[in-house]
C-alpha cells in the first residue's frame, strides 16, 4: 500500500504535470539535457571532446561535470521538495455535500454581478494546497448550514485560473500564505477577506476554523437577513439592504490611527 499510494498520486496529477511540462522553458531545458548526454555517449563525436579523465575516456564524464550534475540535482531536489512531498503525502479529498458553485475565469464576474441582492462569499483556493485540501470539509458544512437564495457560497482555483488570481489580488505563491483566501462579496463588490495581507503583501496570520468564519463573517446574521430577500427582479439595490458586516480594518494602520486621536486630543487640552 505504501507502494501503490505514491503511484496513484502520480497518475492522478499526470495530465497536470504533462500540461506545465509541455511550456517552452522546460521543452527547450529538457532537449539541451538529452543533446548534451547524447554528445557525451555517442562514438565518433565524444572521442574528439576534451576531458579531465586521467584514463583520457572522454566518453565518460569527469570529475567536474560529475560534480556539476550533482549539484543541480540538488537543487532540483530543494526547489521542489515541497511539491514531491503533496504528491505523495496529500491529505485525502473531500468527496462530502456541498452547496457551493464552482467559478472559472469566465464565469466569476458575471455571476457575483447577477444579482445585487445576493451575499457570496468565495474561497479562492488551490489543489495542491495542503491547507486548501484541510478547509475543504469546513467550508462545504459552511455552505449546508448557511447557504440560502440571498447567501451563496462559491469557488475558484486560482492555481488554474491565473488571471483571477491577479484581478482579486490573490496570491497563489505558497510563500505569501494566502492560500485559501475568503473573500465577501456584496452587491458585486468586496466588502471584507480574511485572511488581511499587508502592505508587503504577506497574509496576516488567521486560523480557519468554523467558529471564526462565523464570527468574522457575522454569518449567523448574514443568513437571517438573507432569507428574507425576496428573488423580485428589477428592484433597486441599496447599501441599507444588505446585512452589516463588520468594518475592514488595515492590518498596520490601526496603531498610526491611535496615535492621531491622542495628538487631537492633546491639542483640545
Amino acid at each position: 500500500m505504501a507502494l501503490l499510494t505514491p503511484l496513484f498520486a502520480f497518475l492522478y496529477h499526470l495530465p497536470q504535470v504533462y500540461k506545465w511540462l509541455l511550456k517552452p522553458y522546460y521543452v527547450a531545458s529538457l532537449f539541451m539535457s538529452i543533446a548534451f548526454l547524447a554528445v557525451r555517449k555517442t562514438p565518433g563525436i565524444c572521442d574528439r571532446l576534451a576531458t579531465q579523465r586521467e584514463d583520457g575516456n572522454s566518453c565518460d564524464f569527469d570529475w567536474r561535470e560529475v560534480e556539476i550534475l550533482m549539484f543541480l540535482s540538488a537543487i532540483v531536489m530543494m526547489k521542489n521538495r515541497r511539491a514531491m512531498f503533496l504528491m505523495t503525502c496529500k491529505p485525502p479529498l473531500y468527496m462530502g455535500p456541498e452547496y457551493i458553485k464552482y467559478f472559472s475565469d469566465k464565469t466569476i464576474d458575471d455571476e457575483l454581478a447577477r444579482d445585487g441582492r445576493v451575499t457570496w462569499i468565495v474561497e479562492f483556493f488551490a489543489n495542491w494546497s495542503p491547507e486548501c485540501q484541510s478547509f475543504a470539509s469546513v467550508y462545504a458544512d459552511l455552505s449546508l448550514k448557511y447557504n440560502c437564495a440571498g447567501l451563496k457560497f462559491g469557488k475558484v482555483d486560482i492555481g488554474r485560473y491565473g488571471e483571477v488570481s491577479k484581478k482579486y489580488k490573490v496570491s497563489a505563491s505558497p510563500l505569501s500564505k494566502q492560500l485559501p483566501s475568503l473573500v465577501l462579496f456584496q452587491g458585486g463588490k468586496e466588502v471584507m477577506r480574511r485572511p488581511q495581507v499587508d502592505k508587503k503583501g504577506r497574509a496576516v496570520s488567521w486560523s480557519f476554523t468554523e467558529e471564526n468564519i462565523i464570527r468574522e463573517f457575522n454569518l449567523n446574521e448574514l443568513y437571517q437577513q438573507s432569507k428574507k430577500l425576496t428573488k423580485t427582479r428589477g428592484d433597486k439595490v441599496s447599501q441599507s439592504q444588505f446585512p452589516p458586516v463588520p468594518e475592514e480594518e488595515e492590518p498596520e494602520q490601526q496603531g498610526v490611527e491611535a496615535q492621531g486621536v491622542e495628538s487631537e486630543s492633546k491639542k483640545d487640552k
